[in-house]
């Protein structure tokens, strides 16, 4: 992996971090950069951008003032996503996190190819959301 994929993922998550970037600007950068996917720990504070050769880089995220919680409530977390998809009015993704972490959220990964994230919780539990066309 050449130093402008490492720049480009450390720019998405940032861009998600301070609110400069939307969700397609991200995923439309990343796959310009030949990334397949990537995956969110809220647990370790990481985010880990996947290339189709196997190849990885690993970003330190910002890092909530809150637990995943045990309890893995989809419907809070599908309010969130809807909230994010809608940019409803004072949206940010350190609120999003926040909101689906206190949901028991303990991370998730986005497939560019399969266009779906799952959300999984402490205890293995998921949600399939499909990405918007």
């Amino acid at each position: 992996m050449d130093q402008s994929q490492k720049d480009a993922a450390e720019k998405c998550l940032r861009g998600a971090e301070d609110n400069s970037m939307t969700f397609p600007e991200i995923v439309g950068t990343l796959m310009q950069e030949g990334f397949e996917s990537y995956a969110i720990d809220f647990r370790r504070a990481s985010a880990v951008y996947y290339r189709p050769d196997g190849d990885s880089v690993a970003v330190s995220t910002h890092r909530p003032a809150v637990s995943v919680a045990a309890n893995f409530d989809t419907t809070i977390i599908q309010g969130a996503i809807r909230e994010a998809q809608q940019l409803v009015p004072g949206y940010s993704y350190a609120g999003f996190c926040k909101t689906i972490m206190e949901a028991g959220c303990a991370g998730y990964i986005v497939s560019f190819s399969g266009r779906r994230a799952v959300y999984f919780g402490r205890s293995a539990e998921t949600h399939v959301e499909h990405l918007p066309q």
